[in-house]
């Protein structure tokens, strides 16, 4: 059975934490999926808000807090990196909620 619950059959469509005991849902859950992009935390890294993005052209981490910013760039295009920091202001609420409730914080 999948770890991730899908909210409504609408595209984009943001994938919503749901308690799993499968270890990779829980060291790197996926969190969004849209146009392309994967977004996911992981569980073992600083305790600074962040999301990790993965696109078929390379990653990226985005800091949340205390604002959105570029942490670090894997391979990602210009014009990647700016869809992808669109995205994560576009579906924030979403992440954030998330990441308090994946973390417990």
């Amino acid at each position: 059975m999948c770890p991730l619950a899908a909210c409504p059959a609408a595209e984009p469509k943001v994938v919503r934490l749901r308690p799993s005991c499968e270890l990779s849902s829980l060291v790197s859950p996926t969190v969004l999926r849209v146009r392309g992009y994967r977004f996911y935390f992981f569980s073992r890294e600083e305790r600074r808000a962040h999301v990790h993005v993965q696109h078929a052209s390379g990653e990226a981490k985005f800091w949340l807090d205390p604002a959105i910013e570029l942490a670090r760039n894997y391979g990602l295009s210009p014009s990647r990196l700016a869809a992808a920091q669109r995205l994560i202001r576009e579906y924030e609420d979403e992440i954030r909620h998330a990441w308090k409730t994946h973390f417990r914080r």
